[in-house]
């Protein structure tokens, strides 16, 4: 029974990681640019990084959000279906 809850923790967690990736991926390479086009035009805007990541974020997640939950949706499902298994 604990060898089904660790797997299910680890899967879950993993799950996770994966689902936070293209987010952060996307924030940092719009950062970088961002930082980059500052450094050659020397505008020292402290808000504008973050303005374009939250931007580019929540595009993301507006757009590609119904396939991250593909895979969330999925593992929730094993979840709940192991439930009572898992809590005997």
């Amino acid at each position: 029974m604990s060898e089904q809850l660790v797997f299910h923790f680890q899967s879950t967690l993993s799950l996770v990681l994966y689902l936070a990736l293209l987010p952060l991926l996307a924030a940092m390479a719009v950062g970088l640019v961002v930082g980059i086009l500052q450094a050659v035009t020397q505008v020292q805007d402290q808000s504008l990084p973050m303005t374009f990541k939250l931007l580019t974020v929540i595009l993301l997640l507006l757009f590609g959000g119904s396939l991250l939950a593909v895979p969330l949706e999925r593992e929730a499902a094993e979840v709940f279906d192991s439930f009572p298994t898992l809590t005997r």
